[in-house]
């Protein structure tokens, strides 16, 4: 169920959708999959200036369509790194954290 304030049919509640659809299919519950559509919603209609007012957290930053799916601070993901490390060989990576990663790149390139 969209979040209130949504009418059926808008691009609001087709968004709120795909997102709850794309959450889903990674894995998500349905629960987390419709909060994370909520709060993505509510986001981009109080950047939109749809909504009588919003945090200051809601408008800080580029919103999730203007990134194209990059992440908001341009770092590497977990999945990126794991990548680069099995690129160049490196052992017990699928039980390395993100931090781990990036150091054992680090001390594989440096």
């Amino acid at each position: 169920m969209p979040p209130r304030g949504i009418k059926k049919g808008t691009k609001r509640a087709r968004q709120y959708e795909h997102i709850k659809d794309s959450a889903k299919s990674h894995g998500a519950s349905e629960s987390r999959a419709e909060e994370l559509a909520a709060r993505t919603v509510n986001r981009e209609r109080a950047r939109a200036g749809e909504t009588r007012s919003a945090s200051r957290s809601s408008l800080r930053g580029s919103s999730s369509s203007a990134r194209g799916g990059r992440h908001s601070h341009d770092e590497p993901t977990k999945h990126d790194l794991y990548e680069q490390a099995r690129r160049v060989g490196i052992e017990g990576r699928s039980k390395m954290t993100k931090e781990q990663l990036r150091r054992a790149l680090g001390r594989k390139n440096g």
